[in-house]
């Protein structure tokens, strides 16, 4: 596939990933979202449970993981890709590693608490990673989110 036109695929998916994180943000949840593809089309998607299901997992990725698993009736995500606004944490890294998606896309960098804190590759060894797709507005969710906090 042309550089260009994954571009454009990641952002269309990443901003996809954005409005799950919007979900977020009206259940007053840490604005996170992510959206599960396959084969052109969103099998699972998930936001940040957290507060809502008070379940310290119930963070944007395992909630898309879970839905994407249902629908394929299977516990692995080969031929997959992964769109989440932020860097997932070491927990949600563990997972998509168990997944063995094969690529994993996320929007900003968490220098606090995402997997490059603790792990440079914790995922499959036949997974990729794409950083940075919509970095700025992915961030922009999470300062305003927090700034609101205060």
């Amino acid at each position: 596939m042309p550089v260009d036109k994954l571009q454009q695929d990641d952002e269309r998916w990443m901003r996809l990933a954005i409005d799950e994180a919007h979900r977020a943000l009206e259940r007053e949840e840490v604005p996170i979202g992510a959206v599960v593809v396959s084969r052109g089309r969103i099998i699972g998607r998930g936001h940040n449970l957290t507060e809502t299901l008070t379940d310290v997992t119930a963070h944007a990725e395992m909630q898309a993981i879970t839905a994407a698993a249902t629908t394929l009736g299977g516990k692995y995500l080969t031929d997959c890709t992964l769109y989440v606004t932020v860097e997932p944490c070491l927990m949600c890294a563990g997972a998509l590693a168990w997944s063995q998606i094969s690529r994993i896309v996320y929007g900003a960098p968490d220098p606090k608490r995402g997997y490059h804190t603790l792990c440079q590759q914790p995922f499959h060894k036949k997974t990729t990673v794409t950083a940075g797709v919509l970095a700025d507005e992915c961030a922009k969710l999470l300062t305003d989110f927090f700034k609101n906090k205060r």
